[in-house]
Order: structure tokens, then C-alpha cells, then sequence
């Protein structure tokens, strides 16, 4: 039996991430067993619980696949042994509890403990995951900065963690990739745990959902697959729901389980790229489900949030920016979290590994190199365009000229600079040297025009077009 539990062992091993199988699998060891049970012993309670909760179907199915059909039971082992004498006096152990305990069958021992080393650090400081994937450390609400792109659906979430979301437990949060829905879908997660340890969160993807339900199907384990999501899981986190697309059978699988969640008040939590009614090949009955509660979107932050985004991480890694360097990176990796991310610290990482001061001409050197950096758009780009285009001079441009010839080319470049620049309204105006008033004007003029479709459309869409395609 010991050589089974090796092999159920290895077959686990190849299911789990490394680091839960080194921290749940890899120190179970067999203590008893019969005919009709299969007793396990592991370190201490804690175990015991979190085994039952999310491996026990593992041992079993894999105890099944070696023709064993017994149940599978956790107990705490009750004899410690000195690292040193667990290979020694593993023979022995089993020879005289052979002898000593009723009921058991001969050569198995008793409930074993475990030396020191076999004790992995307790994780009750932090929230655990039970379920798929683990939440990320720093993903809770605290550490997300705010930004009018992502102030309601932050409410939203927030509300929905805290059972304040009225007549719904139900939230998908929309928004295309790296702008915050993970952060969100996982900080509801970790405050369910923060609050309640006893709740059961599980955090996982449609792809996982969809290659856990075909192992199932193929290992004739559906019934405990069923089980754990219908009946096992308090909150549920599915990430990226797009992927669901024309897989008929997970849609099914998935709408009966969202069901059962529903029905008993359970939380959920969708993310995905696209509104459920634009996710082409998605029946109806999990259309209808993906869209009862809460549709909230998350768009790209604004150069503010960006700024209070970058000021946030270089306090996270200890390393406070100057403004102007702050601001240049807030200016140049505007698609999403991500890429500011990922341009603060490679010029972060740069100035340490180059003992160089950290200024704009290094953040220019580095942010130039990076894959998907592209040519900003300015006030004074969008000038030089319209200008060009119009045949007029920048200086005509911001003159005091009422002539329309100068006054419907200035209306169309600050109509631009408020469409392709995160400049507020007032400094666009000075830019041109004219009040707010005038610049809300001169916006809400050219959308007027815009609606009739006429000459002036046509010419908007030409600027347009070439400062998205970049051909400036």
C-alpha cells in the first residue's frame, strides 16, 4: 500500500502546482488501512482541513486508478521521530504496532508524526486561496489606486465584498488587458478571506474551468467536479470568460453551476475583454447568467492615475521618482497598468545597475527601447498638424483672430487635443490662449459639426486617423 501511495503521489504531482505539492502532498504519509478505509497522517489539524477541502478528491482519484476503493481519511500523526530515524525505524514502527494494534492490517503502522522539517510554515498570517490559482499578495483594495476610469466599478466590487451590493451577488467586470480586473476580482477575494477564513474562494480561469471539467469527464470523476463548484465554493472569481466561446459543453456545465450559486446566495465574480452579449458562439443561458448582475467597465487611466499609479509602486519598491521623471513615464506608457509597470522598473533597474542618477534623459533612453513604446500625442503635435492641413501658422493659431478661416482650424485642433491628449480642459485652453469657457465652446461646436457628417467630418477623420496609426 506504501508503493501506492507513491504512485498516487507522483499522479498528484503532475496535477497541482509545485509549490502546493511540496507544501500539501509531498509530507502525507500512510498510517492505516482496511478494507474499506484508507487512513493518511499529516503534520497537524491544520492539514487535515485543508486536505479535505481541496485534495481529498485527488487521493481518491488516484487510489481508484490503482484499484483501491477505500475512503480516504486525515489524521494527525501522534509519534514524533527524529529526522534521523524515520528511514531506521520505519520497519521496525510497522513490525511492533503490527503486533500491538487490533483491527489493523499487518505491516501497516500506526498514526505516524513528523519531524521538524516536515512542518512547512503555517500560512495563517495571510489569506490562503482554496481553490485554482493563488491571489496575488498585493492585490487587495488598499493597494489599488483609484482613478476616474475605475471609480465604480472599485465601488462595485467593494460593495459586492461586503454584501452591500443590493438585490445581486453577481459582478462582471469589463475592460481590456492590464488595466486592473484581476487586481479587483482577486481584492474581493482576499477580503472574503480577511473577514471570513471560513469561506471558500475559488479563483480560477474559463480555461481552467474547461481542462478541469474534460479531466474530470475523461477520469470518471464529473460527479466530484460537480460537487466541489456546486456545493463547495462561497465565492467565485472566472477570469477571462471570453475564452468560453463555442465551447458548447463547459457553457452547459458552467450555466448549471452558476445556478446552483445563485440559488444560494453565493458571490460571483466574471471578468473578461467583451460584454456577454458581443462574446461570439455563447448560448443564451449563460448569456443570460453572465449578465444578471452588475456590468461595470474599467478603462485605460487618465495621465492623473497614472501619475498616482507610478507614485504608489516607487514608494512599493522604495524608490521615489522625481516629478519630471514620474510625469515623462505617465506621458509616454499610457496603454495600460502593465506597461507603466513595467517602464517604471526598467528605469528604476537601469539607474541601480548603472549607478546613475535617475532623470529624464535616462527614462527617455530607456522608455525609447521599449517594445511598444510609441510616438506620443501632444497639444504641440496636434498644433502642427491642423496647421499644415489648414494652411494657417501656430501663430495665426493662438492669435486673437476671429477670421473663420483661423477660428474653425483652432477649434478643430483643441477638439483633438481634449480627444487624443490627457491634458485637462483649462490647460488645453491656455495652450491656445483661451479661457475654459472658450475651450468647452470650441469642443462642443466641432461635435455639432461632427453629428451633420458633412465637410468638416470628413476632415476631422483624416486628423484622426493619422494620429491613431501613428503616421505623424
Amino acid at each position: 500500500m506504501d508503493s501506492f501511495l507513491k504512485e498516487v503521489k507522483l499522479h498528484i504531482k503532475e496535477l497541482v502546482p509545485d509549490h502546493c505539492y511540496r507544501m500539501w502532498i509531498e509530507p502525507v504519509v500512510l498510517s492505516t488501512h482496511d478494507a474499506e478505509t484508507i487512513v493518511l497522517s499529516v503534520p497537524n489539524d491544520f492539514y487535515v482541513k485543508r486536505l479535505k477541502e481541496n485534495y481529498q478528491g485527488y487521493f481518491e482519484e488516484g487510489f481508484l486508478r490503482l484499484g483501491q476503493k477505500g475512503r480516504i481519511e486525515f489524521k494527525v500523526g501522534k509519534k514524533k521521530l527524529r529526522s534521523g530515524q524515520i528511514n531506521s525505524n520505519f520497519g521496525q514502527t510497522q513490525k511492533s504496532r503490527a503486533q500491538t494494534t487490533s483491527g489493523v492490517m499487518p505491516g501497516i503502522p500506526s498514526p505516524l508524526s513528523f519531524p521538524s522539517e516536515f512542518h512547512p510554515p503555517l500560512p495563517g498570517m495571510t489569506p490562503a486561496f482554496h481553490c485554482g490559482r493563488m491571489l496575488k499578495k498585493n492585490f487587495t483594495f488598499d493597494d489599488f489606486v483609484v482613478g476616474d476610469n475605475s471609480s465604480f466599478a472599485y465601488t462595485a466590487s467593494l460593495y459586492l465584498a461586503q454584501g452591500k451590493l443590493n438585490g445581486t451577488g453577481v459582478l462582471f467586470l469589463l475592460g481590456k488587458t492590464g488595466l486592473g480586473k484581476s487586481h479587483l476580482s482577486q481584492a474581493v477575494g482576499h477580503h472574503m478571506l480577511t473577514q471570513d477564513g471560513g469561506k471558500r474562494v475559488f479563483y480560477v480561469t474559463a480555461e481552467d474551468f474547461t481542462n478541469e471539467m474534460i479531466y474530470s469527464l475523461r477520469n470518471n470523476s464529473i460527479d466530484q467536479f460537480k460537487e466541489k463548484y456546486r456545493l463547495k465554493c462561497d465565492v467565485l472569481i472566472l477570469e477571462d470568460v471570453h475564452f468560453l466561446t463555442g465551447k458548447s459543453a463547459t457553457q452547459k456545465e458552467l450555466a448549471m453551476t452558476l445556478d446552483y450559486l445563485i440559488d444560494a446566495d453565493k458571490k460571483i465574480i466574471f471578468s473578461g475583454c467583451e460584454r456577454p452579449d458581443e462574446i461570439p458562439k455563447l448560448n443564451d443561458n449563460l448569456k443570460s447568467r453572465l449578465n444578471m448582475g452588475v456590468v461595470t467597465e474599467i478603462k485605460a487611466p487618465d495621465f492623473g492615475t497614472r501619475v498616482k499609479i507610478l507614485n504608489k509602486k516607487s514608494k512599493a519598491i522604495q524608490c521615489v521618482l522625481p516629478t519630471p521623471v514620474t510625469e515623462y513615464i505617465a506621458q509616454e506608457a499610457c496603454n495600460d497598468v502593465r506597461q507603466l509597470e513595467s517602464a517604471l522598473l526598467s528605469v528604476v533597474t537601469r539607474g541601480q545597475l548603472m549607478n546613475r542618477k535617475i532623470d529624464i534623459e535616462l527614462a527617455r533612453s530607456v522608455l525609447e527601447k521599449m517594445t511598444g513604446t510609441r510616438k506620443r500625442i501632444t497639444i504641440d503635435l496636434i498644433k502642427k498638424m491642423v496647421c499644415e492641413s489648414f494652411e494657417v501658422s501656430e501663430q495665426e493659431l493662438v492669435s486673437k483672430s476671429r477670421k473663420q478661416r483661423i477660428v474653425k482650424p483652432r477649434q478643430v485642433a483643441i477638439f483633438l487635443s481634449k480627444k487624443y491628449t490627457d491634458q485637462p480642459i483649462k490647460t488645453i485652453g491656455a495652450s491656445f490662449k483661451r479661457y475654459h469657457a472658450t475651450a468647452i465652446y470650441s469642443i462642443n461646436a466641432v461635435e455639432k459639426e461632427m453629428e451633420q457628417k458633412g465637410q468638416r467630418y470628413e476632415q476631422i477623420r483624416y486628423l484622426a486617423d493619422k494620429l491613431e496609426s501613428g503616421s505623424f
